[in-house]
């Protein structure tokens, strides 16, 4: 177990910040662990090493010292020598340790450390020597100049321990102030003890130069003294351990200097009490300094000499009418008026200067506040203008003759004049927020145009007449024009002149916050079509047709209902009352309907052309409780599906709408997972030859099982394609499938391959390098696999889509029409596209014997495919008599749950090999 360190005993000398009742903060612990420093008691020590074994040990030293020297019997000068010597030795480790020490932003000074400790070792080496020099026969020994010399050493790191003040005084102001201060603790000390001793010498020159040396520490403790007392830094506290040494080594030499020249020993008391003033400055460093930061206030520093010197001049007032005159002491009263003259110039110069400065600073305000665009105007309490600066004329077009003598209030806006009137009296009064007779006053004044401007002012007492008030005006209209019109473009649409989002979205909250907003409703309208616009004539010429949209629904709303331009090509109505009754339900769906007649009802003229455009429109009716984002997200939804079911109609908000979107959005995530973890599989539905029931080729169908829950693809493929993911999915679906078939046919098994492809998988980059890629990778002919594909497909982007398709077909990759006759632009395409097969939809077989347009539809499809030659196979092939008509119209293929059901691989291993042997 680690041993303990023993309880400093230093700790008793202070009442640390971390004694009983008072824990260290956390912020105090932080610091002293950044800094390396902990505290013990009220010393401060860092980690490295811990300074109290060398001052503890010193002490013991001294003290051992200082009890054999008074068990001995010795003299008193012994006695200092060996305290002076012990306490010296003490405070000048403790200030070196304090120099090696100190750390950044601490406070105390590693120069002033030095100073002191330097002038400290000084000292003691003189009392240490003093006993060996009070023999020789010398007034002035070389003992007492080393002691000189260590307290002017010691009074330099006194000044240097602080930081000056920044309105410090002039060097001649300290020198006299020092003066005076010394002056006057001289004459006090000559009247009552100094001067009677002094009638008593056989030598008067040798008690002068006896007092030499307490003169000297006297003179260098009131020089250092009035800046260490009312400085704010950190090393004041051992600053003023400093002062407190030098003025114990006055009082110390003084009774050493009357000892001398009376022969007798000095006093025990006065020769002890230097070493303990050199006590309290070993232990000054290591105090709390932040705990001593606080100076005394600049008058009391400021006064203090004078204050001496009243108290001196009372003496000698009382000696001389005790009839005792001296010439020495007259000496040095007639120098103390000298310095108190001089002093008197000098602060007169200074003053007369401040006086000046006063007057170009005040001069140069004024020039800088009108300058900076400010009205400068002086008026009374009862505010009446007095002096108005001329700017007034430019800013407002009054002259300033025609203004001064009236009162203000003549040009402030009634409506603020009360106002005016109660900040006035409360900076009268005094009572305004910064407590000194000064208030920030906003008002509009009358220009000479007749406008009411804004204005901010500022209103103080004037500094040389309390009487007067000094107003500062400063003209707002640009500033509050420019606020207005930012507040303008944050809640309005820069293109439409109408609100915009951030506007309706706040109206709404108001609107619902509201008793009875049950009876509100929300729509949405959204222009189809209009990305078109954007890419044909620009962004500019889109920009003007949102213009023209929002005049005309503008003209179809009622004039208490919000339209805002929601953003993009969207717009949204907040009708805030009147549709709580199904009558009036009816209004709002009858009011969006007139907002699409009046979008489809005439084309928009755009850079010289017709852009014809129509509307999806969602409705949505608020509920109570209903937050108004989820009425927002609601008419939204709706209107989302109004744009899926075509556009151009009107959807009212369903519960199952936003049950859907739900669900598209978590089988979308679904989906990214369903990727990775391998969920999908394929099926292969068999394309067979009608005339000989021969499989000729399969189409791949993809499967999601997510888990052991079946997804039907009517389901994912939408989101799939919303979300892109269709693009990842069909590059598998294209691999497993080539490598399948190409299996198959490497087994001699002549069969072909079917897959359908998405717009998104069309437009993705590298779509014609993937296919081949494939094809390449599987070594499956590329004859063997046709790729499908539905009208719309053809008509959207049709330039990028027909060359991609094209490339294909010159790879040798057959192409088929999906859904064929469902579409209105396939024999325009038919003729661009070189298209090897047509696929009929299933909605015309499945009427193929029941109703007779479906069968002349189906049999017109059928021929118009031979007479292309083309290759036409009819889907969804379900009951015998279908394919019995089939065959007899002449198609050639067909697909269905008659003919062959999706299956597994597998499956159609089997199944082609069973088709085989029975060809066989």
């Amino acid at each position: 177990m680690p041993e303990t360190e023993p309880p400093d005993t230093v700790d008793a000398l202070t009442s640390g910040a971390a004694g009983p009742g008072r824990e260290a903060t956390a912020a105090e612990t932080v610091a002293q662990t950044a800094t390396g420093t902990r505290d013990t008691g009220a010393i401060r020590v860092d980690g490295r090493r811990n300074p109290r074994g060398s001052l503890t040990a010193a002490a013991g030293l001294g003290a051992v010292g200082l009890t054999a020297a008074l068990i001995g019997g010795g003299s008193s000068s012994v006695i200092a020598a060996v305290a002076g010597v012990a306490a010296g030795l003490l405070a000048a480790i403790s200030l070196f340790l304090a120099a090696s020490r100190a750390q950044p932003g601490q406070g105390l000074r590693p120069a002033a450390s030095r100073w002191l400790a330097m002038g400290t070792l000084t000292w003691l080496v003189g009392i240490g020597l003093r006993p060996v020099a009070d023999g020789t026969p010398f007034v002035l020994t070389f003992a007492d100049l080393l002691l000189l010399v260590g307290s002017v050493l010691i009074s330099i790191g006194c000044g240097t321990a602080v930081t000056p003040s920044a309105y410090s005084r002039s060097a001649f102001r300290q020198a006299a102030d020092a003066y005076l201060g010394a002056a006057s603790i001289f004459t006090l000390g000559w009247v009552l003890l100094l001067g009677p001793a002094f009638q008593k010498a056989e030598e008067p020159g040798a008690f002068i130069s006896t007092l030499a040396l307490p003169i000297v520490c006297l003179f260098a403790a009131c020089a250092v003294a009035p800046a260490v007392a009312a400085a704010r830094s950190g090393g004041r506290l051992v600053g003023l351990a400093g002062v407190i040494v030098l003025g114990a080594v006055t009082v110390a030499e003084v009774s050493t200097a009357l000892a001398r020249l009376s022969g007798d020993d000095p006093p025990m008391v006065t020769v002890l009490v230097a070493p303990a003033a050199f006590l309290l400055l070993a232990v000054a460093p290591w105090l709390d300094q932040r705990r001593f930061r606080k100076p005394l206030p600049a008058a009391v520093t400021a006064a203090t000499p004078l204050v001496l010197v009243a108290v001196a001049t009372v003496a000698v007032a009382v000696q001389a009418v005790g009839g005792d005159r001296d010439a020495a002491l007259s000496a040095v009263a007639a120098s103390v008026v000298l310095v108190l003259l001089g002093r008197l110039f000098v602060l007169l110069v200074e003053t007369a200067g401040m006086r000046r400065l006063v007057d170009v600073g005040e001069r140069q305000l004024r020039q800088l506040a009108e300058n900076a665009g400010d009205l400068v105007l002086i008026c009374d309490h009862d505010g009446v203008i007095r002096e108005i600066g001329a700017a007034v004329q430019e800013t407002y077009g009054y002259c300033p003759e025609d203004l001064e003598g009236h009162p203000m209030f003549d040009y402030i806006h009634p409506e603020d004049v009360p106002g005016i009137h109660a900040l006035l009296r409360r900076m009268t009064a005094f009572e305004d927020a910064d407590g000194h007779g000064t208030c920030r006053i906003a008002c509009r004044v009358r220009a000479a145009d007749g406008t009411w401007r804004p204005t901010e002012s500022v209103a103080t007492r004037d500094v040389r007449n309390e009487d007067l008030i000094l107003v500062s005006v400063r003209d707002m209209s640009d500033q509050v024009a420019l606020r207005n019109q930012v507040t303008h473009l944050t809640f309005h649409d820069g293109v439409t002149g109408l609100p915009n989002r951030a506007y309706f979205e706040e109206r709404a909250r108001e609107v619902l916050a509201r008793r009875g907003s049950g009876s509100t409703a929300v729509i949405f309208l959204d222009l189809d079509g209009f990305t078109g616009v954007n890419d044909s004539v620009g962004h500019a010429s889109g920009d003007y047709l949102l213009g023209q949209a929002a005049r005309r629904l503008r003209s179809a709303v009622r004039a208490d209902d919000t339209l805002a331009r929601w953003g993009g090509d969207e717009f949204a109505v907040l009708l805030e009352g009147g549709v709580s009754s199904g009558a009036d339900a009816q209004t709002a769906i009858d009011l969006a309907e007139r907002l699409v007649r009046a979008v489809s009802s005439e084309p928009f003229r755009v850079a010289d052309r017709d852009m014809a455009l129509t509307a999806s429109v969602g409705v949505a009716f608020a509920e109570d409780g209903l937050p108004a984002g989820d009425l927002l997200r609601n008419a939204d939804v709706a209107m989302s599906r109004a744009k899926e079911l075509g556009g151009r109609r009107v959807e009212v908000f369903a519960a199952q709408m936003h049950a859907e979107v739900v669900r598209r959005l978590e089988i979308a995530a679904d989906l990214q997972r369903a990727l990775l973890d391998n969920q999908f599989a394929i099926e292969y539905q068999p394309v067979v030859d009608l005339a000989t029931s021969r499989v000729t080729a399969v189409e791949a169908l993809v499967r999601w099982w997510r888990g052991s829950e079946f997804v039907p693809p009517e389901q994912f493929l939408g989101p799939a394609e919303d979300t892109g993911l269709i693009v990842p999915l069909s590059e598998w679906i294209l691999r497993e499938a080539c490598n399948e078939v190409a299996a198959w046919r490497a087994s001699s098994l002549d069969i072909g391959l079917s897959l359908n492809l998405s717009l998104r998988q069309i437009t993705a980059p590298g779509f014609v390098e993937t296919i081949s890629q494939a094809l390449t990778e599987s070594g499956l002919p590329a004859s063997a696999l046709t790729l499908e594909v539905i009208e719309e497909m053809l008509v959207e982007d049709a330039e990028d889509t027909i060359n991609k398709l094209s490339q294909l077909r010159a790879l040798g990759v057959r192409l088929a029409i999906d859904d064929f006759g469902t579409g209105y632009a396939s024999l325009a395409f038919l003729r661009q596209l070189p298209v090897d097969m047509i696929k009929i939809d299933p909605s015309f077989v499945s009427g193929l014997g029941r109703d007779e347009t479906l069968t002349l539809l189906t049999r017109t499809i059928v021929r118009l495919g031979h007479d292309l030659g083309l290759i036409v196979v009819a889907e969804g092939i379900e009951r015998p008599e279908q394919l019995e008509l089939l065959r007899e119209m002449g198609c050639t293929r067909g697909q269905g749950y008659l003919v062959g059901r999706p299956m597994a691989a597998r499956g159609v291993d089997s199944l082609m090999r069973t088709s085989l042997q029975n060809t066989a």
